[in-house]
């Protein structure tokens, strides 16, 4: 048996060995080349280039990592997902991306370029220069876009203060936080007040929020004094002070008790030693009276 397998090899030929010799070695060259050689190192351009960064920025200051830095052209972004190695090709310094990646750690967003600014404290000049670059989504364009068309609304509308007791309820409407329900309760006050004698009575409306508030107080003012009839502190009975807007009935019985142990009511300071009145509302309550 062996011997037959011998005399059958050795019946190739000679040029028929020859490539036999040739691909067996082809094979171990290639082989070795595989496990000597790394294919992968046209993908480590990029580590090395951040490598090289890391050991820049925390060795030396902001002059020289921006003379090492190379040209780097922007396409669109969202300026809430750069990492450290873009802020770095940007031209954001150490601090000014750490400030960006705490910030994102909360769980907020910058909406704007003015905010991009405030939250990592980047120059005009940086800012200016990456800004153009800045793509946030749909809907926040919409919205800052609403707000700022909300605002010039206002504001152009607002330029003369309309005297609140001739306010319709339109007028109310046209500031932004009042629909119907809040226009009919400031109207309904209005009545039940006989007109209001300054803006803080808006306090006792239900439903308004401090901004609206504001609001209202930017865009009404109380340019004339409701007709109404003043009463005389020192000679009207309990029954005629309960006529007043806030003197309910024990409250002008303790108004009758003081003046007539202590005298005439000479002053709005007075008004603070009676029991029970509330000074929260004095200079309103004053406006009614006479002393």
């Amino acid at each position: 048996m062996k011997s037959s397998f011998n005399s059958s090899y050795f019946q190739f030929s000679k040029s028929q060995r020859s490539g036999i010799f040739v691909f067996l070695s082809c094979v171990l060259i290639f082989q070795a080349l595989y496990f000597w050689i790394n294919f992968r190192s046209t993908s480590k351009s990029d580590a090395v280039q951040e490598k090289q960064w890391l050991s820049i920025a925390t060795s030396a200051d902001t002059t020289t990592v921006y003379s090492k830095r190379k040209q780097f052209v922007a396409r669109p972004f969202n300026p809430n997902f750069i990492t450290d190695f873009k802020g770095y090709q940007l031209g954001m310094s150490v601090e000014e991306i750490d400030r960006l990646l705490a910030f994102r750690k909360s769980n907020r967003y910058v909406n704007s370029a003015e905010e991009f600014q405030q939250v990592t404290k980047v120059s005009d000049a940086l800012l200016n220069k990456i800004s153009p670059h800045f793509k946030f989504p749909d809907w926040v364009s919409r919205k800052y876009t609403s707000k700022s068309k909300i605002f010039t609304r206002n504001k152009e509308e607002a330029k003369i203060p309309i005297d609140i007791n001739k306010a319709t309820a339109e007028d109310l409407k046209k500031v932004y936080g009042i629909g119907d329900g809040l226009s009919a309760r400031i109207l309904k006050e209005r009545t039940r007040m006989g007109g209001f004698v300054s803006m803080d009575q808006l306090n006792d409306v239900w439903g308004l929020s401090d901004e609206v508030k504001v609001s209202l107080r930017e865009e009404f003012v109380v340019k004339e004094l409701p007709v109404f009839q003043r009463i005389n502190i020192n000679t009207a009975t309990i029954k005629e002070l309960t006529q007043l807007p806030y003197l309910k009935y024990a409250l002008a019985r303790n108004i009758v008790a003081y003046r007539s142990m202590n005298g005439p009511l000479k002053n709005i300071e007075d008004l603070t030693k009676i029991s029970g009145f509330p000074v929260d509302r004095i200079k309103i309550i004053a406006l009614y009276l006479e002393f």
